[in-house]
């Protein structure tokens, strides 16, 4: 189900994403690149990429030396994305993989960083997917998690869910679709909240894990760093 809706959303993927944030979440994925301390020379894994958002922002830190890996289990996303980085000019460090998060063809400790924007509520097995990142994470690297999460104020939240129903009726306008952004409603509010997904990502065998909220938490991002010790 959920490979057809993005199959479906694939197209006009980047403008609905400015559609519904009204441009904000072009700020929230700089933030998350911040939070991965990348720097020039490292291999850095864009989990669920998607269409490369973070993807450029990291190709662009870590300069000719780095690489990084834009990976999505979905083709027609992965496809918009690889056709949308080459035509911008990022294809000298960049390399595309279509893989199931849950199951990583990557050697264990292959990367520095790796980075899931707006992905991770889509994966049928969350918990299986974190420990796949604790395996293919170098010891000493970040985790780095931006998601949909829970507003910490009553009224926000109200204002949120008003905001968050005129959703598939942008996607009538744009997409001709309004299915798929009824799923991305539902999808937001079974999410785990903060606190849960700390757990979770402290439960696959990460240490120090912090979330900063965004926009009263209506998204976060969550940090978990695997030790110098831990085994994959």
């Amino acid at each position: 189900m959920v490979s057809e809706v993005f199959r479906s959303v694939a197209s006009n993927y980047d403008l609905m994403n400015d559609a519904m944030s009204l441009g904000t979440h072009r700020i929230m994925k700089r933030m998350a690149i911040e939070h991965t301390s990348a720097r020039p020379g490292q291999k850095i894994l864009d989990l669920a990429g998607g269409t490369g958002d973070l993807t450029i922002l990291l190709s662009k830190v870590v300069g000719s030396t780095g690489r990084v890996v834009l990976c999505d289990i979905n083709n027609p996303m992965l496809s918009k994305g690889r056709d949308r980085l080459l035509d911008l000019g990022f294809s000298n460090n960049v390399s595309y993989i279509q893989a199931d998060a849950e199951d990583l063809p990557f050697i264990s400790n292959s990367f520095a960083s790796i980075t899931i924007g707006f992905g991770l509520r889509n994966f049928t097995d969350k918990a299986k997917a974190l420990s796949e990142c604790m395996r293919v994470l170098a010891p000493g690297g970040k985790l780095v998690l931006l998601e949909f999460s829970t507003p910490k104020n009553a009224l926000i939240s109200q204002l949120y869910n008003g905001y968050m129903s005129v959703w598939p009726h942008l996607g009538i306008i744009i997409n001709d679709d309004r299915k798929s952004y009824q799923y991305l409603i539902e999808s937001i509010k079974v999410h785990p909240s903060q606190e849960r997904l700390s757990e979770m990502i402290t439960g696959a065998g990460f240490q120090d894990v912090s979330y900063y909220n965004l926009l009263n938490g209506i998204a976060a991002i969550h940090v978990g760093i695997k030790k110098s010790n831990a085994t994959p």
